[in-house]
């Protein structure tokens, strides 16, 4: 990254606009995990079929990742950002307008890509907003994200009782926050790249340093996918819960996840990043046993609404610790995203194929045991200071304060 000086008045309007980002992104995620039902019924699959479908959205974030830090390093972070967000968001009517298995897998793939690349410089971003302001903000973020994904999966549980057609109701979503997207991204940091700096590569493996930290992702990251991609399919086929009620099940997902992240940096810098992941990962398991031994819907909802409060600030965490971790957040962060994600790539098909096999309560149970690495592998997040955070930056102790 290039070494401009910013005001701190910059920084904050720049840490605002990467927060609407962070909305756009999440609001598209929700929107979408309302209607899998729809979609599963339209391209008439099963649920094993659906998770092999679902795991294309994973595999193509996996397979774009490393190329975002690329995008970033040719236009300068606020094009690529502009760019990717637009392409994320427009991605989101492809699942709906596939009529079986091949054709669905192929938008997965596309929607999962253009989610990956857009995942990754909207959270280097993040990271940079974070060195220049010497503070937590990366779950505060993420918050934002969960927000958006709230207000999307509300839209979608509203749409899924009305009993409206999911291409319709994606198109009107998709064209919403493409204007939105561009508006915001519009007014992140233009951080552009030193003239001796070299562009990082197309593909890379992730750095060593990445690897721990991309273990505590992974666990969080698959009970995520799980509970997003799976909660409503779980209270309509187990539990025989209405189109309506079986969303409401992902929307308090959402919301508790919500919730915790924008009070995560709060409770990170005054317990430490590795307690508190530690602490969710206990919420985690818990909520993960309800679900299993769930007779009735409002026990599964509970359920899932303390999955997503325990895991809610783990990728935040996992994303800050990487884009300190090295001289290069973006790829950094790729390395971190790329790991975790692959979790994404491997919970659908596996969560579908247990369930062929047995049931998506033995589904369930595998989801509950990943979930105890949270709390075996959350000292790999002790990367420095009580809130997880390396030693400020220079270019951020060089930032001149406006304020008396």
């Amino acid at each position: 990254m290039s070494d401009v000086v910013y005001d701190q008045r910059e920084v904050r309007r720049a840490r605002y606009a990467v927060a609407a980002v962070f909305a756009v992104h999440g609001a598209v995620t929700g929107s979408f995990a309302t209607r899998v039902p729809w979609i599963q019924d339209h391209a008439s699959l099963g649920a094993g079929q659906l998770g092999f479908a679902l795991a294309f959205t994973a595999f193509g974030a996996s397979c774009s990742m490393p190329l975002a830090g690329r995008i970033s390093h040719r236009f300068g972070s606020r094009t690529a950002l502009r760019g990717l967000i637009v392409l994320w968001t427009l991605s989101l009517v492809l699942p709906s307008l596939a009529p079986n298995l091949y054709t669905l897998c192929l938008a997965m793939f596309v929607y999962g890509a253009s989610a990956g690349m857009a995942d990754v410089a909207m959270n280097a971003l993040g990271v940079e907003v974070e060195r220049l302001l010497d503070r937590s903000v990366m779950s505060g973020l993420h918050g934002m994200w969960s927000a958006g994904a709230l207000i999307g999966s509300a839209a979608g549980t509203l749409a899924a009782h009305l009993g409206s057609d999911a291409r319709l109701h994606f198109a009107l979503a998709a064209a919403t926050l493409t204007a939105l997207g561009i508006l915001a991204a519009g007014r992140v940091l233009d951080v552009q790249p030193a003239e001796d700096e070299e562009p990082p590569p197309r593909f890379a493996l992730p750095p060593r340093s990445a690897l721990l930290i991309g273990a505590v992702g992974f666990c969080a990251v698959f009970a995520e996918g799980a509970s997003l991609d799976w909660s409503a399919v779980f209270l309509r086929d187990r539990l025989d819960s209405s189109a309506g009620l079986a969303a409401v099940a992902t929307t308090g997902f959402m919301l508790t996840m919500a919730v915790a992240r924008i009070a995560g940096d709060a409770v990170v810098n005054r317990f430490g990043a590795v307690r508190t992941v530690r602490t969710g990962g206990v919420l985690t398991v818990v909520g993960g046993l309800l679900i299993v031994v769930a007779g009735q819907p409002a026990v599964a909802m509970a359920g899932f609404a303390l999955m997503g409060l325990g895991i809610a600030v783990v990728v935040p965490l996992c994303f800050a610790a990487a884009g300190h971790s090295g001289p290069n957040p973006s790829q950094a962060i790729a390395g971190v995203a790329t790991i975790t994600y692959t979790s994404g790539l491997i919970a659908p098909g596996l969560i579908g194929g247990v369930a062929q096999a047995t049931s998506l309560v033995v589904s369930f149970a595998l989801v509950t045991a990943l979930a105890c690495g949270l709390v075996v592998f959350a000292g790999v997040l002790r990367v420095g200071g009580r809130g997880g955070r390396t030693e400020v930056s220079a270019r951020a102790a060089a930032i001149p304060d406006p304020r008396p």
